[in-house]
């Protein structure tokens, strides 16, 4: 794959939640760019994005944002308007991937295995049990883990910061049974998958701090699993992306709980979003994955940017 592209620039930052990972992604991304030879140009989107991808007067976009704005389909229709080719995903499979309902909906059609779920204001979520314990809560449409709760059996009640007038995150949130087991995360590069990780913490889960936090996680790639189990969840984070309508590089989160096994029961592997703008530091996993197949950080962003285009 050859690319005419020669000046590009990376958005960063943004105003989401997730603003301090998407800093650290894109700067990441801009000095590989950079060693790959491209006249890179960094822009944190304030109020006028458009007119800031106008002056810079660049061929095309890597797409370094997180969470809303840049990873929901809004940044990307702003992109098609200006005809300015970019990274990742389009708008429409942007959009549904970022509601995580609407990934259920596609999911189950697509037949990629998922909890039962509902959807509800948060002042309802955490007024009562809306679902027998344990369950997840978690906004229905951030990324990073922000804002997520595990309601355990014996809690009298869901957790009184979602009924307090200072939340800042949506209003909507999804209420979810919760999977026991372990984390594994598969990246998709165009339509192939790279691998199958195992997260694990000594945290109480995989949440904001531990993604980011120095020593917060450890990732065993490849997950120790049998060969069986990891190429289904490769099979399945394929079908996703697939299904979902993305584009380059996404990342597919699953829950395998294998604790039956012993028992002579059967395990479960299943789905639990797929991220359009996964992680791009250096050390993050989509690099990890790609690392494991013979692909430098800076031939992957490289790849990420010839991937570029309009109409996605």
């Amino acid at each position: 794959m050859t690319t005419s592209f020669k000046r590009v620039a990376v958005l960063l930052g943004g105003r989401s939640a997730e603003r301090e990972v998407s800093l650290s992604s894109g700067k990441g991304c801009a000095a590989a760019l950079r060693e790959e030879g491209f006249d890179v140009v960094e822009i944190d989107p304030g109020d006028n994005p458009a007119q800031q991808l106008l002056d810079a007067k660049v061929d095309c976009v890597f797409n370094a944002l997180h969470g809303r704005y840049g990873e929901d389909g809004c940044i990307q229709g702003l992109l098609e308007l200006l005809r300015i080719p970019y990274t990742h995903s389009g708008v429409l499979a942007s959009s549904l991937a970022m509601h995580k309902q609407r990934t259920k909906d596609i999911y189950r059609e697509a037949g990629v295995p998922v909890v039962k779920s509902i959807v509800a204001d948060r002042r309802e979520a955490g007024a009562r049990h809306l679902m027998e314990p344990p369950y997840v809560i978690k906004p229905v449409n951030e990324g990073s883990s922000v804002g997520v709760y595990i309601i355990r059996k014996g809690d009298n009640r869901p957790p009184s910061e979602l009924t307090k007038p200072e939340w800042n995150l949506t209003d909507e949130m999804m209420v979810e049974e919760y999977v026991p087991g372990r984390e594994l995360t598969v990246a998709v590069m165009g339509d192939r998958a790279l691998g199958v990780t195992e997260i694990t913490t000594n945290l109480e889960f995989y949440d904001y701090e531990a993604k980011y936090s120095s020593g917060g996680s450890v990732h065993v790639l490849p997950a120790k699993i049998s060969q069986a189990v990891a190429d289904e969840a490769m099979r399945l984070s394929v079908l996703a992306h697939r299904a979902l309508g993305c584009r380059g590089v996404t990342r597919t989160d699953f829950r395998y709980d294998d604790s039956a096994k012993e028992s002579g029961g059967k395990h479960r592997l299943v789905a639990l979003e797929t991220n359009t703008q996964p992680g791009m530091t250096p050390t993050s996993l989509v690099p990890e994955q790609a690392a494991y197949n013979g692909m430098s950080y800076a031939k992957l962003c490289r790849w990420i940017v010839e991937d570029a285009s309009c109409d996605r």
